[in-house]
């Protein structure tokens, strides 16, 4: 997911800021070191940070359908990351560095996402788009001074860019397969015994504990004026309790 930031970023400050021009685009480190072998303009795109976007973390599942609209599989969804770039321009005159930098920082504001058609690689087509705020003040743990202090450089102009990009996650569960049958439910009236009671069908060989399976039941009497108390289960494991009450029409 990184490079392909890299590759949209390099695509974007080429188009709207650059016009064109033989200007190279970098991703280096912009130290001491760095500086001396420089000798030909460079806007540079450093990489000095990255960390989750957790106001944009989604702990729910999504469903992936089939072409037929059935669920196949259900996926964790992509976690959002903030790339954070401090954006140079380095020449020979200062001048012509503040004009790079003005036509970056143009170029940047003329969209509050990434173009579509500018999206590389993994992030192609990618649905939100991909948020691309420019020069705006730095949280509070995090100072611009601090990073050219560690890069052992002397402080200059820059711009603060940060994308946020997502990163698929390789985790998903298979759907179990759909149910195309509609719920049954089958009532069986209790035999009558030669005392008059409901008599109890004999258990089942299983006890009456496969699924979907109801034993018939009657208590000796009949509470509050029921037809029929039906237990699903066993005798040793009895299941629930389901009364059949008739209805009189007046």
């Amino acid at each position: 997911m990184i490079h392909d930031v890299d590759e949209s970023l390099r695509a974007l400050v080429k188009r709207d800021a650059l016009n064109g021009s033989g200007v190279e685009v970098a991703f280096d480190a912009p130290t001491k070191d760095w500086v001396a072998r420089r000798n030909a303009p460079v806007v540079n795109l450093y990489l000095y940070d990255i960390r989750e976007d957790l106001s944009r973390r989604e702990t729910s599942w999504v469903d992936v359908r089939g072409d037929d609209g059935r669920v196949t599989e259900r996926r964790l969804p992509p976690r959002r990351f903030r790339l954070s770039y401090l954006a140079t321009a380095w020449t020979s005159r200062p001048e012509d560095e503040h004009r790079l930098l003005s036509s970056m920082l143009a170029g940047f504001l003329r969209h509050e996402y990434f173009p579509p058609e500018l999206l590389q690689g993994s992030l192609e087509g990618e649905e939100p788009p991909v948020l691309l705020p420019v020069a705006l003040p730095p949280a509070d743990e995090r100072k611009i001074a601090d990073t050219w202090s560690a890069l052992g450089g002397e402080l200059k102009p820059s711009l603060d860019v940060v994308v946020t990009a997502p990163l698929n996650i390789a985790r998903a569960i298979e759907a179990g397969p759909p149910v195309l049958e509609e719920p049954r439910l089958a009532v069986v009236a209790a035999a009558a015994a030669p005392d008059g009671r409901a008599a109890r069908k004999p258990d089942k060989p299983d006890g009456g504990r496969a699924a979907g399976r109801v034993a018939a039941t009657a208590p000796p009497e009949r509470p509050d004026g029921a037809d029929e108390v039906f237990t699903a289960g066993g005798r040793e494991a009895p299941g629930r309790r389901i009364r059949v009450r008739q209805l009189t029409r007046r």
